[in-house]
């Protein structure tokens, strides 16, 4: 009789411990997951700017915006006073890169882009 209570609770001890490790195991899963789609988000955001940083912009209108139907890509150009601003989308993600106007046309920033809005005015960080 003692061994078989020993054995039924070696197997219940086991399948309190396999239970724990599936919803280990499970969790581990979504945030690999979660993480896999932002890495993804993110390379096509940085895509679209790249995009957008080898189009012909012109200097005028003070805010041009481009469509890339394929993929989804929306990038805008907005020229300030000495400035410009290149914001590209994809999905949920934006990032934002400052350039300047030369006489061959638009120069962006060697040190490329930024996550965040670089302008104190957010309201010009916004996509038309």
């Amino acid at each position: 009789m003692s061994s078989l209570a020993l054995v039924l609770l070696i197997m219940l001890l086991g399948s309190l411990m396999l239970g724990g490790l599936n919803q280990r195991q499970h969790t581990h899963h979504l945030r690999v997951a979660s993480e896999s789609r932002g890495l993804r988000a993110m390379a096509e955001v940085q895509s679209a700017m790249e995009w957008g940083r080898v189009q012909a912009w012109q200097h005028q209108p003070a805010v041009q915006c481009r469509q890339e139907s394929d993929h989804g890509w929306r990038v805008c150009l907005r020229i300030l006073d000495n400035q410009t601003l290149l914001i590209a989308a994809s999905g949920s993600e934006t990032l934002w890169r400052l350039g300047a106007i030369e006489n061959e046309g638009v120069v962006f920033s060697r040190h490329g882009w930024s996550d965040f809005c670089p302008l104190s005015e957010v309201a010009l960080c916004q996509l038309p």
